[in-house]
């Protein structure tokens, strides 16, 4: 019931009630003298009646005084008792008890002050809960980062005192340090470069400058690129093309390289076998581009793989712990794809490897959005979800 119901039906009791119980006293009164006297005593008799005068004012007071009692009892509990128990509730938030719960049956505007309490409950809890889980995984970013640049730094230092030392007496040994430094360079380099896209990822404000790029000659310039460090590790590089020589995408070059290296780097970081082989393969898919990149490494569990998109997700922790990873790898690849106006997905198997599939829209000379979005990436201070707008 609402606010301005109670306060009329208050208003209707305090008035109408005594007035019926009044009235029906004094016809009980008035019956009382007719039946002691024989006749109805007129105006002056009643008013010089001390007996009814009496029995008159001590009724009004008693149905006065238990109006009175029923009415404030009725409002403490309607009114006052939920709004006490609201302020208990408040005093609890105030406190930083986000358990403490408010249910009631309560209609209008009561049931309502209730709802709107827990709503508010339930968001700060959320919050809270949402900013605990960030510190914690803050926390376990600047360990999992410590243990990453100290793994490299610590071996790149041991083979540089080997080069001083001359214990890399041979040009063979020399060659094998120098490229091992080389590598560790290029992991500490990755690191960096995750972290500073990572920031950007959380104010959204990643940097995209969107071109028109030919397929074939942007992923075999990516391929061979990549392929001298994957033949400094001692890993086999295949790729294969099968989209038509004139096909073109809309994408940014650096941000499509960097899905690319992470995807490639994960990879690397988790093979597990000596005749190590990553498969690059480019699929046409009548309006799409597919990129396929297989690995034959570890493979991941079909319970994780719906999760290693995920910020901070490492599948098998403890195999992690070994090999490090801040897990924001792939966060990174799923958010630029997405900035594309394309998806990614994985395919694995335990044992026999891991393949990644990203789809990116063909660029069409028609369509009038995509060259808004060529066109527009020039300006400065365009963010990607003003892009990501423009591409679907």
């Amino acid at each position: 019931m609402s606010f301005k119901r109670k306060l009329f039906l208050a208003f209707s009791i305090v008035i109408i009630l005594p007035m019926i119980l009044v009235t029906i006293s004094f016809v009980g009164i008035g019956g009382f003298v007719r039946s002691a006297g024989g006749r109805i005593p007129d105006y002056a008799d009643l008013h010089n009646d001390k007996i009814f005068l009496v029995a008159m004012f001590i009724s009004m007071l008693v149905i006065l005084i238990c109006t009175g009692i029923l009415l404030v009892q009725w409002l403490k509990r309607s009114i006052f008792q939920p709004i006490k128990e609201l302020d208990i509730a408040m005093n609890n938030i105030r406190d930083g008890n986000l358990e403490y719960m408010l249910q009631t049956k309560e209609k209008g505007e009561i049931g309502e002050l209730y709802q709107n309490y827990e709503d508010m409950r339930l968001r700060l809890k959320e919050s809270a809960d949402e900013k605990l889980e960030n510190e914690k995984n803050d926390r376990e970013l600047i360990s999992n980062i410590s243990h990453d640049l100290k793994t490299p730094i610590t071996s790149i230092k041991g083979y540089v005192e080997g080069l001083m030392d001359g214990v890399a007496n041979t040009p063979e040994k020399q060659s094998k340090y120098l490229h091992t430094i080389y590598n560790k360079t290029n992991d500490m380099n990755n690191l960096i470069n995750e972290l500073t896209i990572y920031s950007k990822i959380d104010s959204n404000k990643i940097p995209y400058n969107f071109q028109r790029l030919n397929v074939s000659d942007y992923f075999a310039d990516c391929v061979e690129e990549i392929g001298m460090d994957m033949e400094s590790r001692g890993i086999k590089l295949n790729y294969s093309n099968l989209v038509s020589p004139a096909t073109l995408i809309v994408a940014d070059p650096e941000q499509l390289k960097r899905v690319i290296n992470n995807i490639v780097s994960n990879s690397v970081k988790y093979m597990d076998k000596k005749d190590g082989r990553i498969d690059i393969r480019i699929l046409d898919e009548q309006d799409s581009v597919r990129v396929e990149i297989e690995d034959n490494g570890k493979g991941i569990s079909p319970r994780d793989i719906p999760n290693i998109f995920n910020r901070f997700f490492r599948a098998d922790s403890a195999r992690n712990s070994s090999k490090g990873g801040s897990g924001i790898g792939l966060s990174i690849v799923r958010k630029i794809i997405e900035d594309h106006g394309g998806y990614i997905w994985a395919t694995s198997k335990l044992g026999v490897g891991t393949c990644m599939h990203f789809v990116i829209r063909k660029y069409h000379e028609n369509n009038k959005a995509e060259k808004e979005t060529v066109d527009g990436s020039a300006s400065a201070g365009r963010h990607a979800s003003h892009r990501k707008g423009g591409m679907i």
